[in-house]
C-alpha cells in the first residue's frame, strides 16, 4: 500500500515537474510564447496569453509550431475534477496571422462542441461578442493526448494593436451584476428592494432583489410569493443573462409586469456563487464545492450563500403568504433549447399541476421545449435546489430547474439549430416572467379587468411576431425539434 501511495506521488510530482494538469493551479499571467531555444528579442506575433482577470480562465499555453497551440484549461478551485469553462486574451499579434488553438484537457466528453457549438470572441476595436464560424471548430478524440477529447478552432487575427478575448460562453461577471443592480437601485424605484443577504467565503455580496407592489389595493387577497435563484455553477454564464431578463421585465412599465407587481412577491438571488464566477469556475466554489449538492446541510462557514438563502427560503415557507414557486437556472453543455426539470410525485393532480407552468412557457417562448422538460427524482440529484425544496415546502408549491443551452436552439420551421446571443437568452428571461400571469390567469388568480389591457398587449406582440416569422405562439413542437430532441433523449442533465 505505502509503495502504490509513493508511486503515484511520482506520478504528481513528475507532472508537475512537467508541467502537466495537476500544476494548473492559477492563470497564466501575460505569458509570452515563443519557439523553443528563441533568445532574441521579442517579435510581433509572439502570442502573449493572459488570463489574470474577473473569470479568466487558462492555465498553460504549450508552443506546438508557429500555427499551433496547445492550451489548457486551470481546474476549478480546489477541485481537478472541473475543466470546462475557458475565457483568456491574446495581444502581440502580426496581421494576418493565422493559428489553430487546441483546447486539450476538458473534463468531459460530451459536448456541444460535437453539434455545431463554437467559442466565442471579442476584440478591442469590436467590443460585441460574437461566436467563431462554425466551420472553423473541430472537436474530436486526440491521438496526441491519450485520446482526450480536443476542440479545436482556428482563428486569423487581422488588427495588430487590438487585443483579442476568447471564451467558452459569453461571460457575465460579478462586476457586472454589481454595475447592474447598482443602476436598479439609482432609479429608487418604490417596487424594488435591494438587500445584501450575506457575504461569500471571500467577501463577495449575496445580492437579494424583492419585487412587489408597495400597496396592496385589494387587502383581502394575499399575494403570491415566488423564489428565483441563478449561478450557483458559475460557469454557467447564461443563466446570468436570463435572470437579468426576468428582472428587467419585471422592473418595466409594461401593464404585465404591472399585473404581476400587484399579485405576486418575486424573491430574486441573481448570483449564488459569486467567488466561483469572479475566479472563473465551472462548477465550484472557491473551496471546491460544488453548492448545489449540498442544499440538505450547507456549512455557515463552507457555504456561507447556500446557508443564507437555505435559511431565507425556510422562513419565507413558513410564511402566511406561501412559497408557491422556486426556479433555480442553469445552462447545459450538451442539449439544445430551454427546458426544465420537475420533481416527482405520487399524487396524479399535483403531477399535471406541476406541468402547468413548463406547458405554458413553451407557448410563450420559441426556444422553449416540453418534450425536454422531465421530472425525476435520481439519487444523485438528492442535494440539489430542486429536490431538496421539493421535499421541504408543502404540495401546493413547485420547485423546478430551468436549463438553456450553451448552444443553441430549434425554432419553429428551422431545419438548422439557431445559436443564442446574449439578447435571445434575456428575451427567455422576459418570457419566463411573462408566463407567470398566464398561469395565475390560468388559476383564476388575477381578476379578469386587470388582464383586459395585457390581453390587448399580447395579441399584438403575437401578430408582430408573425409578421417577423419567428415566433412559436402555438407551442407545438416542429418536426427537426422532434428529431433533436430524440437525438437527445438519452442525455442525462447535469445540473
Amino acid at each position: 500500500m505505502e509503495r502504490k501511495m509513493e508511486e503515484n506521488m511520482r506520478d504528481v510530482d513528475a507532472g508537475s515537474e512537467a508541467g502537466g494538469e495537476d500544476a494548473l493551479v492559477g492563470n497564466v499571467n501575460k505569458l509570452m510564447v515563443t519557439p523553443p531555444g528563441y533568445t532574441g528579442v521579442p517579435r510581433k506575433g509572439h502570442l502573449v496569453f493572459d488570463a489574470c482577470f474577473e473569470s479568466g480562465n487558462l492555465g498553460r499555453v504549450d508552443y506546438i509550431s508557429e500555427f499551433e497551440f496547445d492550451l489548457f484549461i486551470r481546474p476549478d478551485t480546489c477541485n481537478p475534477r472541473f475543466r470546462v469553462w475557458f475565457n483568456f486574451t491574446v495581444e502581440n499579434v502580426r496581421e494576418t496571422q493565422r493559428v489553430i488553438f487546441n483546447i486539450v484537457n476538458f473534463s468531459k466528453t460530451k459536448s456541444l462542441y460535437r453539434d455545431g457549438m463554437s467559442p466565442v470572441v471579442k476584440s478591442t476595436s469590436r467590443p460585441k461578442w460574437q461566436r467563431l464560424p462554425t466551420k472553423n471548430v473541430y472537436y474530436y478524440r486526440c491521438p496526441d493526448h491519450r485520446r482526450n477529447y480536443v476542440m479545436s478552432f482556428a482563428f486569423c487575427f487581422d488588427r495588430e494593436d487590438d487585443v483579442y478575448q476568447f471564451a467558452y460562453c459569453y461571460p457575465y461577471t460579478y462586476t457586472r451584476l454589481q454595475h447592474y443592480l447598482d443602476s436598479l437601485e439609482c432609479r429608487n424605484l418604490d417596487y424594488l428592494q435591494r438587500e445584501q443577504l450575506g457575504l461569500s467565503v471571500q467577501q463577495r455580496r449575496l445580492d437579494l432583489l424583492t419585487i412587489t407592489s408597495p400597496a396592496q389595493q385589494n387587502p383581502e387577497k394575499v399575494k403570491k410569493l415566488v423564489v428565483l435563484t441563478a449561478r450557483v455553477h458559475p460557469g454557467e454564464s447564461p443563466a446570468s443573462f436570463i435572470c437579468q431578463g426576468v428582472i428587467d421585465f419585471l422592473v418595466s412599465q409594461h401593464p404585465v409586469a404591472q399585473t404581476l407587481r400587484d399579485h405576486v412577491i418575486f424573491k430574486i438571488v441573481p448570483m449564488l456563487n459569486p467567488d466561483g464566477v469572479y475566479l472563473g469556475n465551472y462548477r465550484c466554489s472557491l473551496m471546491g464545492f460544488d453548492l448545489n449538492r449540498h442544499w440538505q446541510e450547507p456549512s455557515p462557514w463552507a457555504h456561507p450563500t447556500l446557508h443564507a438563502v437555505k435559511q431565507l427560503i425556510v422562513q419565507l415557507s413558513q410564511d402566511p403568504v406561501g412559497l408557491e414557486f422556486y426556479i433555480d437556472v442553469h445552462a447545459h453543455s450538451t442539449m439544445m433549447n430551454g427546458f426544465m426539470y420537475g420533481n416527482v410525485f405520487e399524487e396524479e393532480e399535483r403531477v399535471q399541476r406541476q406541468a402547468v407552468f413548463p406547458r405554458l412557457l413553451c407557448q410563450n417562448a420559441p426556444d422553449f421545449s416540453f418534450s425536454n422538460t422531465s421530472f425525476n427524482r435520481d439519487v444523485v440529484k438528492a442535494g440539489t435546489g430542486r429536490r431538496f425544496l421539493g421535499g421541504l415546502l408543502d404540495d401546493t408549491s413547485y420547485c423546478y430547474t430551468l436549463e438553456v443551452s450553451f448552444y443553441s436552439y430549434m425554432a419553429a420551421g428551422s431545419t438548422s439549430p439557431v445559436p443564442y446571443t446574449e439578447d435571445t437568452y434575456m428575451k427567455l428571461g422576459r418570457n419566463v416572467a411573462r408566463t407567470f400571469l398566464d398561469y395565475y390567469r390560468h388559476n383564476n388568480f388575477i381578476d379578469d379587468n386587470k388582464l383586459q389591457i395585457s390581453n390587448h398587449i399580447n395579441s399584438m406582440e403575437v401578430l408582430s411576431q408573425g409578421r417577423q416569422g419567428n415566433g412559436n405562439g402555438n407551442g407545438r413542437t416542429s418536426g427537426s425539434e422532434r428529431r433533436a430532441e430524440r437525438k437527445n433523449q438519452s442525455i442525462t442533465g447535469e445540473y
